[in-house]
């Protein structure tokens, strides 16, 4: 359980990489005349993605459930995937990557990278860390509360994000 617990502690450090990178993408779209929408919904969300570390290894603990390494070692390898997936898109998005939805007025969607296939895969990253993570080690009911909430809060953030995109982009946003 140790070494599970270390991954999801290295699974936070990520996050508060991601963090540093959003905040100073945010600074600099805002100098750019970036409005940002959905300010309600993101303390929700940071909430969820904490409970979501808090409660893999609270339930691994408390459980004491055994690691099943056919299992265990295969969610690992999707953890992985989906890290990449995450990363592939803050690269893709480079200054305009956040965790906040802001919009620079006039810019187009990007339509590159991950992009060229899914309008949202940022967030197919998270739904699936947020099912595989857990899943390491056996904390089914951390995945499935996740998973629920998870998908609640994703069709609010994806309806503003995508009403933020068509008020404040350019004309290849309405196309």
């Amino acid at each position: 359980m140790i070494w599970y617990t270390a991954l999801v502690l290295a699974v936070a450090a990520e996050r508060l990489a991601e963090l540093a990178v959003a905040r100073r993408n945010t600074r600099r779209s805002l100098d750019r005349g970036a409005v940002e929408s959905g300010r309600g919904h993101y303390p929700a969300m940071v909430a969820l993605h904490t409970g979501l570390l808090a409660g893999c290894i609270a339930e691994t603990w408390a459980t004491g459930r055994p690691f099943a390494p056919w299992y265990g070692w295969a969610m690992v390898a999707v953890v992985a995937t989906a890290q990449g997936l995450r990363w592939w898109c803050v690269r893709t998005l480079g200054s305009r990557w956040n965790t906040r939805v802001v919009v620079v007025p006039g810019l187009p969607p990007v339509t590159g990278g991950p992009y060229r296939w899914l309008r949202h895969p940022n967030y197919v990253a998270v739904a699936t860390e947020g099912i595989a993570l857990p899943l390491v080690h056996g904390a089914w009911l951390t995945a499935v509360v996740f998973t629920v909430l998870n998908a609640a809060l994703m069709a609010v953030r994806i309806r503003c994000e995508d009403g933020a995109m068509a008020r404040l982009s350019g004309p290849a946003a309405h196309a």
